[in-house]
């Protein structure tokens, strides 16, 4: 049986290093697994008078992606100390309407590039913390890419192999914790 990733970033940027991680992730799928990229940019503010009106078409197909997946992989950057207000603005759209958010139970893969040192884990550490009230499973493994900058070459290709082998185990832990909550 394939399992369907559906993987977004925090990052509206087009050389984006997040955007670019998840690129890498789709070379680097195990068999049997599939990975498709969902950008975030067309989706609106998150505001309840619109909610009332019905879904904007951009967040429909997101939360129909969502619902047609097996499993998710987001690749968060770290803005203060956080995640990006691109990336909540997103999972609040796909968390309504309450009760019937198709991130319920989904199996959930969690990475990060940044610039910096840490690599995005204090993003990634707060985004674990939504995935609590979101009833999403994330798995215990991690991938932080610190100093992207020196990690991506000119075209925005991933070519640190400590990284790269990073992705390939946090793939292969997803496919495994995906088929385990499957039952």
């Amino acid at each position: 049986m394939t399992i369907h990733i559906l993987g977004f970033a925090g990052s509206l940027r087009e050389g984006s290093y997040n955007r670019a991680a998840l690129r890498a992730a789709q070379e680097l799928l195990p068999e049997g697994v599939t990975l498709e990229i969902f950008d975030l940019s067309p989706i609106p503010l998150f505001n309840e008078d619109v909610e009332k009106e019905g879904f904007p078409e951009p967040v429909q197909a997101f939360k129909e992606r969502i619902a047609a997946a097996d499993a998710l992989l987001i690749a968060t950057p770290e803005y203060n100390y956080s995640i990006p207000g691109v990336l909540k603005n997103a999972l609040d759209w796909a968390s309504r309407p309450p009760g019937q958010s198709p991130l319920n139970d989904k199996p959930v893969a969690i990475m990060g590039a940044s610039a910096g040192y840490f690599g995005t884990a204090r993003a990634q550490y707060h985004l674990r913390q939504m995935c609590v009230i979101l009833n999403m499973h994330p798995i215990n493994k991690e991938v932080f890419i610190a100093g992207a900058g020196d990690k991506f070459d000119p075209q925005g290709k991933l070519a640190d192999e400590r990284s790269r082998k990073g992705i390939s185990q946090l793939l292969l832990a997803l496919k495994d914790w995906t088929r385990r909550l499957q039952g």
